[in-house]
């Protein structure tokens, strides 16, 4: 009987002594872009564990790692662009944007294309047949075309010249060795900086330029509540940012958000509340890949974009 007793009483203990299971860890692959300042401060002050969510932020140089290490299952979720999207989700459902990360809008861009120091370029219309730099078979050339069409040029007369590297694009626009580039903001700012001009930007058609916050599928289907968790968590952040742009000139720095000389008078964007693309932006973006061979068949809005997570407004 007491062996019994203190059998019991040793399972007793035993059990009051393990910890209880903690939140779901999510881990995020990011890359060093200024759409990812919500998700650091969301960390900062201490939103996420608010939320009852975890999340370990892993750091990826660029976008082939970023998709490599979603691939291999080594991250759950990521910000990228609908064209990735669709490239992950052409078959099958891999992949599921549950907000915005970024937009345009009309008084910050996203995306500009620029003209190099002495090019002469100064509207839409000079650019026919001018190879522009862009990275091929994503949203910057995505974007290049749909500006230049919303401005009047036909898609024959537009040109562009493959320079994968954001930094040999500045570079070489920088130099004169190419004539016009696509960049993202704030890159694009600093080019400014250095010399280059504005020919269009996003800010005209604001519907073209966004990025977006997406998790695999499997994450999406056995955590809803750790998703529903992170976004609320997101949300608070998005306020705070847009609420004060000038509290945040540290993380900028720390996580290398926005270029060494543009620090101190760069300008913060506002960030989306939360929403997610919209079925006409899906469908562009769908028929333009199309047209490029980039897919051989639609991919379905309803599989890819999910804005059941997202907090009520």
């Amino acid at each position: 009987m007491k062996r019994v007793f203190w059998l019991t009483l040793a399972m007793a203990l035993a059990a009051c002594g393990q910890a209880s299971p903690g939140p779901v860890t999510l881990r995020i692959g990011v890359l060093p872009i200024l759409d990812a300042l919500p998700l650091y401060v969301a960390e900062s002050e201490g939103y996420f564990a608010e939320e009852g969510v975890a999340v370990e932020f892993v750091p990826v140089s660029a976008a082939a790692e970023r998709d490599q290490l979603m691939q291999a299952g080594q991250i759950d979720g990521m910000i990228n662009d609908l064209i990735s999207t669709a490239l992950y989700n052409q078959n099958e459902v891999q992949i599921v944007i549950v907000r915005f990360a970024r937009t345009a809008t009309p008084t910050f861009p996203q995306y500009r294309i620029l003209a190099a120091a002495g090019s002469g370029i100064a509207t839409p219309a000079d650019l026919r047949d001018v190879p522009i730099g862009i990275s091929e078979g994503t949203v910057i050339e995505y974007v290049t075309y749909r500006l230049l069409e919303a401005e009047g040029l036909a898609p024959a007369d537009v040109a562009t010249v493959a320079v994968p590297t954001i930094s040999e694009r500045m570079n070489l626009l920088a130099s004169g060795q190419i004539q016009a580039a696509t960049l993202p903001d704030p890159l694009s700012t600093l080019a400014i900086q250095n010399g280059a001009s504005v020919v269009i930007d996003d800010t005209a058609h604001p519907e073209y330029g966004n990025s977006v916050l997406s998790f695999r599928a499997s994450v999406v289907e056995d955590q809803p509540q750790a998703i529903r968790g992170f976004l609320a968590a997101v949300e608070r952040a998005v306020a705070d940012v847009n609420a004060d742009k000038s509290r945040w000139a540290g993380l900028l720095t720390e996580r290398q958000l926005v270029p060494a000389p543009l620090i101190g008078s760069y300008a913060v964007p506002d960030f989306p509340a939360a929403s997610v693309p919209s079925e006409s932006q899906w469908a562009d973006m769908i028929a333009w890949a199309r047209e490029q061979e980039l897919i051989t068949a639609d991919v379905s809005y309803e599989g890819s974009v999910d804005a059941s997570f997202l907090p009520q407004q």
